[in-house]
């Protein structure tokens, strides 16, 4: 009953509730992207997997350029993460459109976070069942390590959470995260701006 009806709930009420309360950091965060941006959309849009693996557009606060190099290639993250970008990135504030997810019902303020449909096929089939709940906003991988752990841990978390889902847990991991937004810890691996790409072994 609390996975299937009270979270998903829950879920769109305080997402509504945060929308409401979160418009000026929104107006805020979005002119200053506008004007590094000149004038482009503020926003990042990317598919991803959600519950069962089915495809959602997540939505984002743009944090990197679009820089390429000779041949027409990105470059590396890292490269392309402004300064600005970092700052908000380390508050967790390029997060905020996902509320948007969150009332459409495509995400949950706690789960397995949403990664790249190209990882799909690397799952083992445990690692698979990270899908068999809502991705959501945090998670308890992100509460023990986020970018600071190998992925094969961050699996583990993942499955760790899908096997004991409840609002204690999801309780415990809510005021986890706020306590690591306010000292801003484990946004990345030492030396590394974002994290690295999984690739089914690392």
């Amino acid at each position: 009953m609390y996975v299937n009806i009270i979270k998903p709930c829950l879920d769109r009420f305080f997402a509504l509730i945060l929308l409401i309360l979160t418009w000026p950091i929104w107006l805020g965060v979005s002119f200053v992207l506008w004007v590094e941006f000149r004038g482009k959309s503020v926003l990042f849009k990317q598919k991803r997997p959600g519950k069962n693996g089915q495809i959602f557009m997540v939505y984002k606060f743009k944090t990197m350029t679009e820089a390429k190099d000779k041949q027409g290639v990105l470059l590396p993250d890292a490269e392309r993460l402004t300064a600005l970008g970092k700052i908000i990135r380390t508050l967790s504030l390029d997060e905020l459109p996902q509320l948007f997810n969150i009332l459409k019902g495509e995400m949950s303020f706690i789960g397995p976070r949403p990664l790249m449909p190209r990882y799909l096929p690397l799952y083992s089939p445990e690692q698979s069942h990270r899908h068999d709940v809502m991705p959501g906003l945090t998670g308890w991988a992100q509460v023990n390590g986020r970018n600071t752990i190998s992925w094969q841990k961050k699996f583990e978390l993942d499955l760790y959470y899908v096997h004991h889902i409840s609002w204690v847990l999801d309780l415990k991991i809510l005021l986890l995260t706020v306590m690591k937004v306010v000292k801003r810890a484990d946004v990345n691996a030492k030396g590394q701006a974002t994290v690295l790409p999984f690739d089914g072994t690392n």
